[in-house]
């Protein structure tokens, strides 16, 4: 067997070992509740999180002030990529559920280059944000009927256009981006974080886990976006508390739609 087949047919077999549970439509509700409970437990390590997020934020909005352009493509790529800078968060929801006392050094543990796995996985988001990033301002420079410098400017000339299919386009090509990513990213990285398996074994197992549960997904993937653009709104204040919120839950999710290994299914 040539050895890309091969690659793949160990990574089949590897996804195959978690068993994928169908949970209850309404389920992401509670994922956000025992995130809240995991982050008010232990603050420290999310609260830097959600510092460094709005510092990135910031810096976003002062690179970018005069081109809105960028901007817009910038924030909805930093979102393609979050999930892999919460990896720590993941760390820190482990161990309150075993009990342990984490604190921020628990965070900052996972960031080093032994975590080969994690590192490659991040490098694809990464590569898969800024990709997103050029395509949409490539899209809204060439198509806009106005100069978009300005959020006005993007309303007025793209959201708001009179004519066209830009700001339709805009988003279509955004969730054509997303949609596979979110499935590739929903429970790789705490899969990666807690089990030796391989990156494409990982993402495998996610997918499975997003056909077997594709309306509560959709749900999640909404409240994710919405929780998401309504910490922005408040010069970006907001995401020094939702960042973390939502890394947690996010373990949640994860604990809640894969079994560990050799288990039954909860049908």
């Amino acid at each position: 067997m040539p050895p890309m087949l091969q690659r793949n047919h160990q990574a089949l077999i590897e996804s195959r070992v978690f068993a994928d549970r169908r949970v209850p439509l309404l389920r992401p509700l509670a994922w956000l509740a025992r995130g809240w409970v995991d982050f008010t437990h232990c603050p420290g390590p999310g609260l830097l999180h959600g510092l460094a997020a709005f510092a990135f934020g910031m810096l976003l909005l002062t690179l970018a002030r005069e081109r809105f352009w960028l901007l817009a493509g910038a924030f909805t790529g930093f979102l393609l990529v979050a999930p892999i800078l919460c990896t720590g968060l993941y760390a820190v929801s482990r161990d309150l559920e075993q009990g342990l006392r984490p604190g921020v050094a628990t965070a900052l543990r996972l960031w080093h280059p032994g975590h080969r796995r994690l590192v490659l996985f991040g490098s694809l988001l990464a590569l898969a944000g800024s990709g997103w990033v050029l395509t949409s301002a490539a899209l809204i420079t060439r198509f806009a009927a106005v100069p978009v410098a300005r959020p006005e400017d993007f309303l007025r000339g793209v959201v708001l256009a009179p004519q066209g299919w830009l700001f339709e386009a805009w988003l279509a090509l955004g969730a054509l981006l997303a949609a596979p990513l979110f499935a590739s990213s929903v429970v790789t990285i705490p899969l990666l974080l807690e089990r030796g398996i391989g990156v494409l074994g990982a993402v495998l197992t996610s997918w499975r886990v997003v056909l077997a549960n594709p309306a509560v997904l959709a749900l999640w993937a909404a409240l994710l976006l919405a929780l998401t653009l309504l910490a922005m709104a408040p010069l970006l204040l907001g995401l020094v508390v939702v960042v973390p919120w939502l890394a947690h839950a996010s373990w949640h999710a994860y604990r809640d739609l894969v079994d560990p290994p050799h288990a039954q299914p909860h049908r």
